[in-house]
């Protein structure tokens, strides 16, 4: 029987699972899935922010590869099949709750919008735990899809959950949560340890509690199915926490996520840790090798990642040595939304970065309010620290410019706190990554590698006043437009740089 699969995929989470060491998140769920199955250590998005890291996921190809879906707020190609499409083509039943690939225009297929993830089961609702978390009922809505499949037909199905994106109904945490800002070990140093920056934290770490509490439903619904035995369940992440110098960019915590799988009938020896290094383009592969299926057949592009069936049956056989990653435009902020390119590599727990245009702001422009990080206590703290010179690092490392290289021992400064590009015992090791990167880049046929970036510059946005932003928003300072349209909250809007 071809396995049934299961794919959930938090909005914005982190490591913090009780799998991998956290005491102040309760995921029991997620606990569950890699006791009895695997547990990834190594696991990376190709592209930190929504849309482009789902693209990589549903293609098996990493961003610089799929042409405008590169970007956020893209046109998703139309040549890109994904992979749902490609097993319903193969009969597979598919599907999806809430959020599948977005934010941007999927397009229309015969005059009709087209189903990146497959059909959407989001109808049925429920009152949320807060007034800022969204009203879909995960659970109840992939409950419905199962009673609408014939019990022999094989299906595919996409948990979007909302959360742990923002807003976060401030306090709810240790208000609703029964949490407490003592309970959390470490702060990054990235931001300052204060009472404001733990409670953002506390509420995070609720709303990832609400993504798990649906998971488990599900799981206990295909247990009582009799279906749990022959599903593949994944769980993981976009990217990493909407927090400052975490989602959008491309450091250790913004990139490393959460993975765990499952399939009782499939995976060998279960309750491993798996320390190789796991793109999310290999996702693709993965579930079409074990469902049979060849993508080619039913259109999809060549795909780049490699399936993982050699490690559900603990015998590795590839090598899985590094990882790499990158981003190109996400959300608009600078002069003719220019974006902050940039390419790496992680391997041996090292991490090397090129940042293409250093002199650019990486979180957005400062009299935009750095638009590439979103708004929450945690970024108004570090935006407060600019002016307080014993904190000021807070907001170099949030929203200062970077140098044109940057180089970590992620195993040691997991916040990437120490450059050490210059280090001249790093000399040989630097050049070792560099050339890696920039091999396989090539490779890839990476437009911004091989110096044609003019061409991922030139890709629309999905909505037409995004390519009018900055003019937009720096209009609103001399007529006082309303912004209300775009993403933007006076609160959000800083003075110019000095």
């Amino acid at each position: 029987m071809r396995p049934n699969i299961l794919f959930c995929l938090a909005d914005d989470a982190g490591l913090h699972m009780g799998a991998y060491g956290c005491s102040w998140v309760n995921t029991p769920a997620f606990d569950r899935v890699a006791r009895e199955g695997l547990l990834f250590t190594r696991a990376y998005t190709p592209n930190a922010k929504c849309a482009p890291s789902r693209a990589a996921i549903l293609t098996g190809r990493n961003s610089w590869q799929l042409e405008d879906a590169c970007h956020h707020n893209a046109i998703f190609p139309a040549k890109f099949i994904t992979v749902w499409e490609a097993l319903k083509a193969a009969g597979y039943v598919t599907g999806y709750t809430h959020k599948g690939w977005a934010p941007g225009d999927a397009g229309m297929v015969d005059g009709k919008p087209r189903e990146l993830t497959g059909k959407a089961w989001s109808d049925i609702k429920l009152v949320p735990p807060t007034t800022k978390m969204a009203t879909t009922d995960y659970a109840a809505n992939f409950s419905a899809f199962l009673d609408a499949i014939r019990d022999d037909a094989p299906f595919c199905f996409w948990y979007g959950g909302f959360d742990p994106h923002r807003p976060y109904e401030y306090g709810s945490g240790a208000r609703i949560g029964g949490r407490s800002i003592h309970e959390i070990e470490r702060v990054p140093g990235i931001w300052p340890d204060n009472d404001t920056v733990r409670n953002d934290l506390l509420d995070y770490g609720f709303a990832l509690e609400h993504f798990d509490r649906h998971l488990g439903a599900m799981l206990a619904d295909l247990e009582r199915r009799n279906l749990l035995s022959n599903t593949i369940v994944i769980v993981t992440s976009d990217n990493g926490m909407p927090f400052p110098r975490v989602k959008g960019q491309e450091y250790e915590v913004s990139t490393h996520l959460p993975l765990a799988m499952m399939w009782p009938d499939g995976i060998a020896q279960p309750g491993r840790r798996v320390d190789d290094y796991v793109s999310f383009i290999d996702f693709a592969p993965t579930l079409l090798d074990f469902a049979g299926v060849d993508g080619a057949i039913h259109g999809m592009q060549p795909i780049t990642g490699h399936s993982l069936r050699d490690v559900f049956a603990a015998s590795p056989a590839r090598d899985r040595s590094h990882v790499l990653i990158g981003k190109e435009r996400h959300d608009p902020g600078r002069p003719d939304n220019q974006s902050y390119s940039i390419r790496g590599i992680v391997k041996d727990g090292w991490l090397y970065l090129r940042n293409f245009f250093p002199d650019r702001w990486p979180a957005g422009n400062p009299e935009t309010g750095y638009m590439e990080c979103d708004g929450s206590p945690t970024k108004s703290e570090v935006l407060q620290t600019r002016y307080q010179p014993a904190l000021r690092h807070h907001w170099e490392q949030c929203f200062g410019r970077r140098a044109a290289e940057e180089l970590y021992h992620v195993e040691s400064d997991p916040d990437c706190l120490v450059n050490r590009i210059a280090e001249p015992a790093q000399t040989t090791r630097v050049s070792s990554l560099r050339t890696r990167m920039e091999q396989e880049l090539r490779e890839q046929a990476d437009p911004r590698t091989l110096g044609q970036g003019d061409v991922l510059d030139a890709y629309p946005w999905s909505h037409p006043w995004l390519d009018h932003y900055y003019e937009r928003f720096m209009l609103r300072h001399t007529t006082g437009e309303s912004m209300d349209a775009v993403w933007i909250s006076p609160s959000d809007i800083q003075e110019p740089v000095d």
